[in-house]
């Protein structure tokens, strides 16, 4: 592949969510520090919301990665879960075999006395469900119920949410209210400005071992950025076959003529058209003048 033709250690714009690849940008630097300071607080409910392939994953994985051994963590990756699944998947990850238990009532006890056992030996648990939007209304109900889980003066148990705008909207229903309000932190997650797709390439590129000055043009930056619209994964999946493009035809620069074959490529994404453009703004202009030669006349 293209590895060699760019000196890259390693692939630079995988899309598969590397915690080494994690880069400080503003939005995902709060974020980071929300979720810490939260779970530090013994809060019971934290939520992340953010647009498909913001990078809610990578931000899951990297609190994974940061939390200490004071924390005992648990990870549900696809929560698309009835009540009885969602509580076996908890029990799973907190050590526990549901297939030997006997009723929903012996499985809810036994995680109980798991989540004390964990507390008395100083544990914190937490559990992060990542696209927390698929979960079904009965789970996340389920989910309330098992947050009840106390003692006279803590928590057994924290959850954070990572999920999609979609998460926000069941939320606001009625019959969600009593889990809305147990909601002690919330962030949403924004995309990149047009100065974080600098950082991030930059960032990206160092980490994969590229050393040898600017590899994109500020050409093919500003339309990486157009096509994109700021969003990591498509920034991902552009970059990935920019470059191809780019070892196909022998270049060792990305320029924006490249970045446009690697648009041509992907469904997802597209950089507008300068001629519309153009005809937009002269129809918006033509309209303003009308109005105001209207107004002047005091036909308006």
């Amino acid at each position: 592949m293209y590895l060699e033709h760019f000196k890259f250690t390693e692939l630079p714009f995988t899309i598969t969510p590397n915690v080494d690849f994690f880069c400080n940008l503003k939005g995902h630097h709060e974020a980071l520090n929300t979720l810490l300071f939260s779970l530090r607080s013994g809060e019971g409910f934290i939520k992340i919301i953010g647009e498909v392939g913001a990078g809610k994953t990578l931000l899951c994985r990297k609190v994974l990665s940061s939390l200490d051994s004071h924390y005992f963590t648990a990870y549900i990756p696809n929560p698309d879960l009835n009540p009885v699944e969602l509580r076996k998947a908890l029990a799973r990850e907190l050590g526990i075999e549901p297939t030997a238990l006997q009723d929903q009532h012996e499985l809810l006890t036994v995680i109980n006395n798991r989540l004390l056992e964990l507390h008395a030996a100083g544990k914190q648990i937490v559990l992060l469900i990542d696209e927390a939007q698929a979960l079904p209304p009965e789970s996340l109900e389920t989910l309330r119920l098992l947050t009840n889980l106390e003692t006279e003066t803590t928590k057994l148990l924290q959850v954070v949410l990572f999920g999609q705008p979609e998460l926000d909207e069941r939320l606001n229903q009625t019959n969600f209210r009593q889990l809305k309000q147990r909601i002690s932190f919330s962030y949403y997650l924004p995309l990149m400005s047009r100065e974080d797709l600098d950082s991030y390439l930059f960032h990206r590129l160092a980490t994969a071992g590229y050393t040898y000055g600017t590899l994109f043009t500020n050409k093919a930056r500003k339309a990486l950025y157009r096509a994109s619209n700021g969003v990591p994964r498509l920034v991902n999946i552009l970059c990935h076959k920019a470059l191809l493009a780019a070892y196909g035809q022998g270049e060792n620069k990305i320029t924006h003529k490249i970045i446009r074959v690697a648009v041509k490529d992907t469904e997802a994404t597209h950089i507008p058209d300068k001629f519309l453009k153009w005809i937009i703004v002269g129809l918006i202009s033509l309209i303003a003048l009308i109005l105001t030669f209207y107004i002047s006349e005091g036909i308006i």
